[in-house]
């Protein structure tokens, strides 16, 4: 059979090519009715709300786009708005500090309620998390412990299954270097016989900036029309394919963020290389998560495999040191950070960002594909309230397994997320309790009605009817104060009885109502010339030494 060079210097075999080029459904007819299904979870860094082209973007993302036309998109599917938090909710089924945070010690991970269960459990890309994943029930790990990593160059925190990794001097790609040794893992798993659980969670399009050459060429130029047409271009996809409704607002561009034409041609130059660079790293993302499925369809797993791809968080608005701002950014030590204004359009419907507890935050364009187990047609688009504590339940449910109540060495607490296998099915989700969210001062509550209450960085709370208004604009708190406080009430017994947030969370003094900005966000006054963003460099001031540098 011809074969065909991929990055990372792996043959492909046609159907690969095919797939990738859209030549080929993803789905087989191979999988015995008896056999337990795999799982693939895919987790990208800061990726934005409409960042894939099934969900509002001009970024060519075929085969992520065509996960979603095949399977379901999930609209309303919530993470923590921050890197660590959320995989621990991922691994963990619970609220992050409920279950020990990084040190995960009041809870099992999906890999270790699998793998007594025969399954072969593995997991590439970023860690973030206290130890290593072989500590934690992955038979198999290669990737980096660190919140990030240069993405040629990659630094010593990287391991295979256990043992450092040191990585080439040449030839390095983080995210092609990930699906390489997924790719041998899932050989492993097949080798063994085993249903497997394979995790990966690439680093893009997390900072620093750092796309393949081939990828950026791809995408230089796309962008001199600058962030408000590509704004208005993605909120006009978004309508034309159901991902919001006709008469749903956009949030406007945010006061810090000035109109691209009242840049100076110089900063407009410099933003648009940047978002160019931006797209080469999540066009990165779709072409490996392409070779990944070509592998699947390739040895007949589709059709019996859950597949999940979500993101962490929304965009990332933190602009702390551009190095090479004058240069390409695939050439060696060149690091350019995020864009701001370019955060805002990665979010599209949504206000805010990264750490932030408002939609533009926690709303992650997740797809899920399982043509066994899922019976909604193809294609669907479905609304129901999901956060991402809800995984392991669901993976538990699909695998036949029961989640423990009891691990040598660990004092567990009971998850807190639900199966979304009814809403595969067509039925209604099982009742749930409010959502929670918390990183610092950063806090929201969702009622099951769709009621909303958060706060920015510690201000006063606000209140949003999110049935009404998904985009977070108008503020009722005014006009709603008795739902507003018992819904501060309930954050507050939430923070203590099922987080275990401790003292100081029980009421917290409010700061003094302000504008919406952070130190650490790009500061376009400062001119193109400083390439340095707003603050350069560092680390927030955070209390308890926790850091927005993740």
């Amino acid at each position: 059979m011809t074969t065909f060079p991929v990055p990372g210097g792996r043959p492909a075999i046609s159907a690969v090519v095919a797939l990738a080029c859209g030549l080929l459904p993803w789905h087989s007819e191979a999988a015995d009715d008896e056999k337990r299904p795999n799982f693939l979870v895919i987790m990208t860094d800061d990726l934005g709300f409409s960042d894939l082209g099934a969900f509002g973007s001009e970024i060519e993302t075929p085969n992520l786009d065509r996960l979603a036309r095949d399977g379901i998109r999930l609209t309303h599917f919530y993470t923590t708005a921050k890197c660590a938090p959320s995989r621990v909710s991922l691994l963990t089924g619970m609220w992050a500090n409920r279950a020990g945070n990084n040190s995960l010690r009041h809870a099992v991970t999906i890999p270790e309620v699998l793998a007594p269960a025969g399954y072969f459990t593995a997991m590439t890309g970023k860690w973030h998390l206290q130890k290593e994943p072989t500590d934690f029930g992955f038979q198999r790990y290669f990737g980096h412990l660190s919140g990030a990593t240069d993405y040629f160059k990659g630094n010593d925190s990287f391991r295979l299954n256990g043992k450092p990794y040191q990585v080439p001097e040449s030839g390095f790609y983080t995210t092609t270097a990930i699906v390489d040794h997924a790719l041998d893992f899932l050989a492993e798993a097949r080798e063994a016989k085993k249903p497997w659980l394979l995790y990966i969670a690439p680093n893009a399009p997390h900072s620093p900036v750092q796309p393949l050459r081939e990828d950026y060429e791809i995408y230089a130029g796309r962008y001199t029309k600058g962030w408000d047409e590509s704004h208005a271009q993605r909120v006009k996809k978004q309508r034309e394919l159901g991902i919001i409704s006709a008469d749903t607002r956009s949030a406007p561009r945010p006061a810090h963020i000035p109109a691209w034409e009242a840049l100076d041609p110089e900063t407009r130059d410099w933003e648009a290389r940047r978002r160019a660079a931006y797209a080469a790293l999540v066009h990165r993302i779709d072409i490996e998560v392409g070779r990944v499925l070509a592998d699947i369809e390739k040895h007949g797993e589709a059709d019996n495999t859950l597949v999940i791809f979500l993101s962490d968080n929304g965009a990332s608005p933190y602009d702390r040191r551009n190095i090479g701002s004058d240069r390409p950014p695939y050439e060696p030590g060149v690091a350019w950070s995020n864009s701001t204004g370019w955060a805002w359009v990665s979010n599209t419907p949504f206000r805010l960002y990264k750490q932030n507890q408002f939609e533009g935050g926690i709303a992650s364009p997740t797809i899920v594909h399982w043509p066994r187990g899922v019976s909604v047609p193809p294609g669907s688009i479905l609304r129901a309230h999901l956060h991402i504590s809800d995984i392991l339940p669901t993976i538990a449910a699909a695998a036949g397994v029961t989640i423990p109540d009891k691990f040598d060495g660990r004092s567990l607490r009971t998850v807190t997320g639900t199966s979304m296998l009814p809403l595969f099915e067509g039925r209604d989700p099982a009742p749930r309790q409010a959502l929670h969210f918390q990183y610092v001062n950063d806090r929201a509550l969702l009622s099951p009605d769709g009621w909303k209450i958060v706060s920015f960085r510690g201000q006063p709370w606000e209140l949003y009817h999110l049935a009404k208004d998904r985009t977070e604009l108008d503020n009722l708190a005014d006009q709603h104060p008795e739902r507003l406080q018992k819904m501060v009430a309930e954050w507050h017994r939430m923070a203590e009885e099922e987080l275990f947030l401790g003292e100081r969370w029980r009421q917290p003094a409010e700061k003094a109502a302000g504008p919406q900005t952070d130190p650490q966000w790009s500061n376009y006054s400062a001119g193109a010339g400083t390439k340095t963003g707003a603050s350069g460099r560092g680390r927030s001031s955070a209390p308890d030494g926790e850091s927005d540098e993740d």
